[in-house]
This record gives structure tokens, C-alpha cells and sequence, in this order.
């Protein structure tokens, strides 16, 4: 079907309607504007696709001069016991003092490759990124008035020449911002040295896919949360003990990541985040990259300590989904819509590090005394479902 954007929402959906002799009547339900949808969020759009939205909490955040504050996260999903057990780590952490949040903010990366004849052409590309950096910081200043160039660095292989431009987009995910500039300085390179950019991405940025360098380097924000849980909470809340837990995220999380080669140390990380970013309008494919992360634990006596490591948070308040009107009441929830200082997209990843950290304790405390599959089976499967779904 050929894009026309003279064709309405509606028109379109009628035509899919008549081609394939269907009706699609709950898709032409949905209350944001049809004309922000489908003029910068969706092209040939017929509708809207529905995902039930509940909420967890409160969730109570510190940071390190332990301030606390409380939150309510909505969460989207079609998981039944998913918003139940954030909503139970939520009340743990809660009753163990709340958790204790710290970011660092790396910023939005883009990574074009170039092509270079020789090694002595790659090393005069590298020579004209680290002295004109200022150069390229205004040629970013003309594309955006929120974005910053702060960084570039290099790596070769062959005839090609790997760039990684980091960037500041403030309260923004930013990437549709960083792809404007970069484009712009790749022109500014290609007209001051000759040499050629083979791709605006050449997966150095790296961007929707797990990988060891967004790991080691950090992309978007970088987040810790712990908390440490009283012995009388794992006995009451958790309904187990800090041995338990222990046992089972040793098996599962450290020694089971390892045996088959996962990128990512942790129970379910992808779940709470795909949750929170279908409710507040984040780019969802980025869960790819932001699952990626580390959970560790350690016997206090009879407490548990547990921590959550996220290195790579693309996340953002203003911009992309965050304008749709339910996507916007979601972050209204959390009290961090808009903003453009950074404030609101640092607390915005405090708050996402709190959330993994509460289904990570969980989850976990579910599996050290086999509670998990009761769980799926008394919220799964309503009085309606059949019993072999």
C-alpha cells in the first residue's frame, strides 16, 4: 500500500476492510490526536492497537543523600502476574526503607562507518576528530538547540574506520536528534578530508541490539538500585529467606547466564522495561539494548542485598511517543512529563532502576520456594479460560 498522506485514518482502515472482507471496528477506537499519530508517529495508519495498562506501587526511591520520594508506575502489558509481582517487590522495597537509586548520564550515541584507502588515510580521519571537535559541537548547535556534541572516539578494522559521536539530547531518548546532526558532521568530514562514509550506522552506536560495547561504554543513562531486605520482610512479604533467594540467583541469574551464553545477568529485566516503555511512549525495540544488565546479590546475616546494574538506558520525557495523550498521562503518573534540563529524564531512569530492581526481588523470591507457576495460574486464567491455554 503506497504512503498517502492525504488519505485519512479512516479511509485507509475501510479500504484494508473491503480488500480483505474483515471489520475492524475496535482498532478505529482510540482517544490521542489522529492527526499527530498519523502525521509523526505512524505512516499509513487504520488504528489503534490496545494494551491494558495497571499500576504498581508505591515504589519509594532514595537517592544518595536519602531523600525519598514515591511513585506509582504504570505498567503496559498482556502478562497476567507481571504487574502483581512488581506490585509485591514494590511493597518489599518499600517496607525495607526503599530503595537507593544513583545515574550517571552517558548520552545518545550514533556510529557511522568510513572507508579508508590505507592505514595512514585512517589515522589522518582520526587526527581531524580529535581537533575539531568544536567544529563539529556547532555544526550539531545548527540542527538542534537541545543537542550536544560531548565525544567522538574511533576504532579501525581494514578499510574501515568506526565513529561513535555521543551525544547530551537533555530530557530526550534523542535519537531521531543525534541522526540529524551526525548526518550533518559526516558532510563536514567528507568535504574537509575526501574520505568517504560508507554508512550513516555501521552498528557502532549500537543501537536496538545487545552488545558488549554498550556494556563496557554505557548509551543513554547508566543506573544502580539496591535495597536491602530485612530478614522479617523475606519472611512476611517474600514469604522465604535470604539463603533462598541467594541459592536461586546464584543458580539462575550467575552461574545459568553463563552456561548459556546470555548477555544479560539478570532474572527478567525485559519484562518491566517493556512494560514502562509501551505506558509512557519509549521507543519499545530499545528493551533489545536496555535489558542487557546485571543483578547481584549478597547474605547480610539473615538479610539479602540485592542491586540491579542497567549500563545502557535510552529513555526520554519529551519527544518521539512521550506526545501521545496516553503515553503523556502515564509520565503525568509519574510526575516527570516534559522538562528540558535533564532533570526529569534523570529521574525517569531512577525510577525505571527501582521498578527492575522490585520484579527482580520478586521474581526471585517466587522461584526459592516454587510459587511461581500457583502464581501464573491463579492470575493467568480467569473463571473463562480454558485450562489447556
Amino acid at each position: 500500500m503506497d504512503i498517502d498522506k492525504t488519505i485519512t485514518v479512516s479511509e485507509r482502515r475501510k479500504t484494508v476492510e473491503h480488500e480483505l472482507n474483515i471489520v475492524l471496528s475496535h482498532m478505529a477506537s482510540f482517544t490521542f490526536d489522529e492527526a499527530i499519530a498519523s502525521t509523526r508517529h505512524c505512516e499509513n495508519m487504520i488504528g489503534a492497537t490496545q494494551i491494558p495498562l495497571g499500576i504498581a506501587g508505591p515504589l519509594r526511591i532514595k537517592n544518595l543523600q536519602s531523600k525519598a520520594k514515591d511513585y506509582y508506575i504504570p505498567l503496559a502489558t498482556t502478562e497476567a502476574a507481571l504487574v502483581a509481582s512488581i506490585n509485591r517487590g514494590c511493597k518489599a522495597i518499600r517496607e525495607s526503607g526503599g530503595a537507593v537509586v544513583d545515574t550517571y548520564h552517558i548520552g545518545a550515541t550514533r556510529g557511522p562507518v568510513f572507508s579508508v584507502k590505507n592505514l595512514k588515510e585512517g589515522n589522518r580521519l582520526k587526527i581531524f576528530l580529535n581537533t575539531h571537535l568544536k567544529e563539529m559541537q556547532q555544526i550539531t548547535k545548527t540542527t538542534s538547540n537541545h543537542t550536544l556534541l560531548t565525544k567522538t572516539f574511533l576504532q579501525g578494522v581494514g578499510q574501515y574506520r568506526y565513529v561513535r559521536f555521543v551525544y547530551d539530547t537533555k530530557d530526550a531518548m534523542g535519537l531521531n536528534m543525534v541522526t540529524i546532526a551526525t548526518d550533518r558532521i559526516i558532510q563536514f568530514i567528507e568535504e574537509k578530508t575526501g574520505i568517504p562514509c560508507t554508512a550513516l550506522s555501521g552498528n557502532y552506536c549500537v543501537d536496538k541490539k545487545p552488545a558488549w560495547l554498550n556494556i563496557i561504554e554505557g548509551r543513554g543513562s547508566k543506573i544502580w538500585a539496591e535495597v536491602e531486605i530485612p530478614e522479617a520482610v523475606l519472611k512476611k512479604t517474600l514469604k522465604t529467606t535470604a539463603q533462598k533467594i541467594f541459592n536461586i540467583w546464584l543458580a539462575k541469574c550467575m552461574v545459568g547466564s553463563i552456561m548459556s551464553g546470555s548477555m544479560g545477568n539478570n532474572a527478567q529485566f525485559a519484562n518491566i522495561l517493556a512494560a514502562i516503555f509501551l505506558a509512557t511512549g519509549q521507543d519499545i525495540a530499545h528493551v533489545a539494548e536496555c535489558s542487557v544488565g546485571i543483578t547481584s546479590a549478597e547474605l547480610r546475616g539473615k538479610n539479602l542485598y540485592l542491586s540491579v546494574y542497567l549500563p545502557d538506558m535510552m529513555v526520554g520525557t519529551v519527544g518521539g511517543g512521550t506526545e501521545l495523550a496516553t503515553q503523556r498521562e502515564a509520565l503525568e503518573i509519574l510526575g516527570i512529563y516534559g522538562g528540558n534540563d535533564g532533570k526529569n529524564g534523570h529521574r525517569f531512569a531512577e525510577i525505571i532502576a527501582g521498578s527492575v530492581l522490585a520484579g527482580e526481588i520478586s521474581l526471585l523470591a517466587s522461584l526459592s520456594v516454587g510459587s511461581l507457576s500457583q502464581a501464573h495460574q491463579k492470575l493467568a486464567r480467569g473463571k473463562n479460560s480454558s485450562r489447556d491455554r
